[in-house]
């Protein structure tokens, strides 16, 4: 298993749009081969902050099969105007669970 964690900077006040458009989108990486879940959470501290951490089976499902893909060309479509910068995707491999 891999986890995708990328830190999403939305532009102020423009929140609840994104969460719309992120709805849309969820349905898309959804469907790709190798996903998981995901999760993404709001920043208490900066409301326009937010963590989305994504479980793939493996890399390559994520920077081969997602993104190599037309889902991808949607997906950015959706989101990627949303962000100022635009986010630093990275990738981790699992190493202790508690709970």
């Amino acid at each position: 298993m891999i986890i995708e964690q990328a830190l999403l900077p939305v532009l102020p006040g423009r929140e609840d749009e994104f969460e719309w458009a992120f709805d849309q989108a969820r349905t898309i990486i959804s469907a790709v081969p190798g996903f998981r879940r995901l999760s993404l959470t709001r920043c208490v501290e900066r409301p326009s902050g937010y963590l989305l951490l994504v479980e793939w089976e493996a890399l390559e499902d994520h920077t081969e099969g997602f993104r190599g893909s037309p889902a991808y060309d949607e997906w950015r479509r959706l989101l990627h105007h949303f962000y100022d910068p635009f986010p630093v995707v990275e990738h981790f491999v699992p190493v202790l669970e508690v709970g």
